[in-house]
């Protein structure tokens, strides 16, 4: 990639990078534009480990020589541009360095996403960025294999979902899987045991579950206000709770899926 300088915002490649923080406008103009944005060094070093291609990248002069190199080869324009101008065109004060337009990748099937894990987690309606970036860092960091979001869930590949997760959107497998009940039977074909984390009366608790953990396990959560649908709950083979105390009911999804996370795999690792 080759060095831009711009001191104006006149060139149409630099479209991908207007109105970053108009989040309405994002979630639709990125996916249809098949593109996402890596925001820091961090971030889009691990895009391009991952395979992905960036096609632009939007710059601070401080940053171009660090920047470069992770880039070097692929074809398209590093735009550098004083600090005014960027904010101008993107929405804030730049403070991460850089940040790219990357090709967007196709997403695989449900099928090759499962084919080799024992645990996933299945994100239903998770509308958040922040949550959604947070569970995978829990995913990547607990040992987790695999992230599965439902049609309406928030999009892993949005730039704050990337940022909260440090960037392992790019290294943890996932895709969007269906509605239920068919989402369920889908994964019960591939040989998990759907466990919904979800306050109901017939609830175990989670170290009950583990205690004699199943080989694979799909570990259902739902969106940050009223938790997993009916759907969900009904697709699920055993609901799942953590016990709580001081009167307070339930955790919120970034800090279940950790807590849940870990209780899996540390039996799963047991019972090998």
């Amino acid at each position: 990639m080759h060095p831009v300088r711009i001191d104006s915002l006149d060139d149409p490649r630099l479209d991908d990078f207007a109105r970053l923080t108009d989040v309405a406008l994002r979630r639709v103009s990125e996916p249809e534009g098949g593109l996402y944005i890596a925001e820091s060094n961090t971030v889009i070093e691990r895009a391009v480990r991952a395979g992905h291609t960036p096609r632009s990248i939007l710059v601070q002069e401080k940053w171009l020589d660090s920047v470069l190199p992770l880039v070097a080869e692929h074809d398209g324009p590093v735009f550098v541009g004083p600090d005014a101008l960027l904010e101008e065109l993107t929405g804030f004060r730049m403070h991460r360095g850089a940040i790219a337009a990357v090709q967007r990748p196709e997403l695989p099937t449900v099928a090759e996403v499962v084919r080799d894990a024992k645990l996933v987690v299945v994100l239903e309606d998770i509308v958040d960025h922040t949550n959604v970036g947070a569970v995978f860092r829990s995913v990547a960091g607990l040992g987790a294999d695999a992230v599965l979001v439902s049609p309406r869930c928030a999009d892993p590949l949005y730039r704050r979902s990337v940022r909260v997760s440090m960037g392992t959107v790019l290294q943890i497998p996932w895709t969007r899987i269906g509605e239920w009940p068919a989402a369920g039977e889908d994964l019960r074909e591939q040989g998990f045991h759907l466990a919904a984390m979800a306050l109901t009366d017939e609830s175990v608790d989670l170290a009950e579950f583990t205690r004699d953990v199943p080989g694979k396990v799909a570990l259902v959560m739902g969106t940050e206000g009223q938790g997993l649908t009916p759907a969900a709950i009904a697709s699920a083979d055993t609901t799942v709770r953590i016990p709580m105390a001081h009167g307070v009911d339930s955790l919120n999804i970034a800090a279940a899926s950790a807590v849940g996370l870990w209780a899996v795999t540390q039996a799963q690792r047991l019972a090998s």
